[in-house]
This record gives structure tokens, C-alpha cells and sequence, in this order.
């Protein structure tokens, strides 16, 4: 049987009265209204903390100039979108991660810095073996804390570029953010554990199902987690799930081995504007926000995926 919009959102709150037992419900201050690019009007019921951090998301602007290799053109999708949806999930900081619409050119990304404000913003940029060492400084300097390696949209990036351009950042404390299938994962185990840098898995590692925890590409995750190498973004729960809303129950699976592998090591993202997810069909991120908490045990541990663990990663300060 197939829910209604209405229905999954009804499921999911109360499942959520039983997931977030105790964490709360959310602050006044979260709306209730629509926001472009994403179902549902409603806040979420989980409280967000205090400099919540959402760790992933994009902007798209039809004045940027596109790749010419880009796979992905989305809509629009402004600031003012994207500062409502903080009004409605109550994150404050974030952590924009240039797509791969906009190739190796960070120029208009790094201006987004200082539109959203630099003191709450950081950024994830994409470059190749092209760039200088001087343009690596700028990108420093401008509140970029890592490189985006999309090995699934293939353009501006090849694997072959990974372990030398880590060389080149590891000096500037910077990770590598990779968007690989699981199964590019597990063939890349090598490559991935001797890399100089920490390494962030998109979207938990894209680890397809059925197979989930025991996709060999989930073990090379979980090993680099546990060694503390590696981190995880518990986002995406729409991708590669067989079971799809409200529970994500497959998804939620593999997030919550994720954070029990070592929770210091696992952030959360909206991935709005949903990029992957055709416009008639954008997920619910009030509902997405509450199953963080079925996803991670207690408020506490919540707080540290949203506030401690993104301030170690991107250098906000601690809170």
C-alpha cells in the first residue's frame, strides 16, 4: 500500500514520540510552512541544539556558470530557500559543498561564504591537479576545509587524482569528502586506508541494498571509522534504501552501525536542495531531521553528531 504525503508524515510523528523519548520537542523558533524543494510544512519534533550544524547541502543559482560536463543542472535553489528550511529544522551552522554542476570553479561558492555569513559558514570545495598552491591557500583562507571527490556524477574529478591531490592539502589539515558507490568503495579499500588524510564518506557510503551491513564496501566504512580516520555523514536516507519513507528502516540500519563504530566520527546533513530527487518528489527534512533520532541513541549523542563532532571537522568554534 502506498501512503499519502499526510499519512507517512502521521507514521513518522509517531514514531518519532517513541525515537526521540525524552530529546524533547522542538523550539518555538522552528516553523511550521513550506519550503521550496522539500515536502511537508511541519517542524520537526526532535529539538535542534544549539549551533546544530547541517553539513551538507547546496545552492544552485541559474547565474552561475555551469560546467560543461555537468551531469546535473538542478533549479534554482537560493539562500532565502535555504534560510527558511534552517528556520524550519533550527540548524544555524552548515557546511556548503560545491556540486558537480559547477566543476572546478569555487568563485561563486566562496562568495555564498560570506553571504551566509563566514563565522557560521564552511565549505567543501572541488579542484584538480590544476590548481596552484597559491589558489589552495585562498581556498583556505576563504573557510574551505576540504576537497569533494564525485566519483558517481563523473566530471571535474578522477580517482586517479585522489591520493596526490590529499598529499597536497594534508599540510592544511583539510579531509577528502568522497561520493563513491559502495562498491567503488570496496574496490578502492587500498587507495582509501592509506590516504595522509581524514576521509568523509558522502551519504554514509552510498551502501546499496539489500546487502547493507554486509556489503563488503560497509566494512571498509566501518573499519576506517573505527580506526578514526575515517567520518561518515549520516544523511541521504532516501538514497539506495528498498524500503523507502516514512521509516527509511534500511537506511536508518546502516546509519546507526555507522555511529556505533565510533560516534565521534559521524555528522549529519540535509542534502537539500535534494539534487537527485526528481522536483515532484523532494523528501520531507522535517522528517528526515527526526530520524536522526532513530539513527543515534539519546540527546545527548545527538548533540555531539550535530554540534562537537561538525566543530572538530570544519573548525567552528567549540561550542
Amino acid at each position: 500500500m502506498t501512503l499519502t504525503q499526510p499519512e507517512r508524515r502521521a507514521v513518522l510523528r509517531a514514531a518519532a514520540t517513541v525515537a526521540a523519548a525524552g530529546a524533547g520537542l522542538a523550539s518555538p523558533a522552528q516553523a511550521q510552512h513550506a519550503v521550496r524543494w522539500s515536502s511537508g510544512t511541519e517542524a520537526p519534533r526532535t529539538a535542534a541544539p544549539a549551533n546544530a550544524t547541517d553539513c551538507h547541502f547546496h545552492i544552485y543559482d541559474d547565474g552561475f556558470p555551469a560546467a560543461a560536463n555537468a551531469v546535473l543542472t538542478p533549479p534554482a535553489a537560493s539562500v532565502e530557500d535555504y534560510r527558511a528550511l534552517q528556520r524550519r529544522i533550527g540548524t544555524t551552522r552548515m557546511v556548503l559543498v560545491q556540486p558537480s554542476t559547477y566543476g572546478t570553479n569555487n568563485d561563486a561558492y566562496l562568495r555564498l561564504v560570506q553571504v551566509l555569513g563566514p563565522e557560521r559558514t564552511r565549505m567543501v570545495a572541488v579542484v584538480d591537479t590544476s590548481v596552484t598552491d597559491a589558489g589552495l591557500r585562498r581556498l583556505n583562507e576563504a573557510g574551505v576545509r576540504g576537497i569533494r571527490f564525485n566519483l558517481i556524477q563523473a566530471g571535474a574529478t578522477t580517482i586517479e587524482m585522489l591520493e596526490p591531490l590529499s598529499k597536497r592539502v594534508a599540510p592544511m589539515g583539510w579531509h577528502v569528502q568522497l561520493h563513491m558507490t559502495g562498491d567503488q568503495i570496496a574496490d578502492a579499500d587500498a587507495l582509501i586506508q592509506r590516504l595522509p588524510v581524514p576521509v568523509v564518506f558522502d551519504h554514509r557510503g552510498r551502501i546499496p541494498q539489500p546487502a547493507g551491513l554486509e556489503h563488503p564496501g560497509f566494512a571498509v566504512v566501518r573499519r576506517m571509522l573505527e580506526s578514526g580516520k575515517g567520518w561518515a555523514k549520516l544523511s541521504g536516507l532516501y538514497m539506495d534504501t528498498r524500503v523507502g519513507p516514512p521509516s527509511y528502516a534500511d537506511s536508518v540500519a546502516v546509519a546507526r552501525a555507522l555511529y556505533a563504530a565510533n560516534p565521534a566520527r559521524c555528522v549529519w546533513g540535509s542534502d537539500w536542495p535534494h539534487p537527485t530527487e526528481a522536483a515532484n518528489d523532494k523528501p520531507d527534512d522535517a522528517l528526515l531531521f527526526d530520524l536522526l533520532a532513530a539513527c543515534v541513541p539519546d540527546e545527548a549523542a545527538r548533540r555531539r553528531v550535530l554540534v562537537d563532532n561538525p566543530a572538530e571537522l570544519y573548525g567552528f568554534p567549540k561550542a
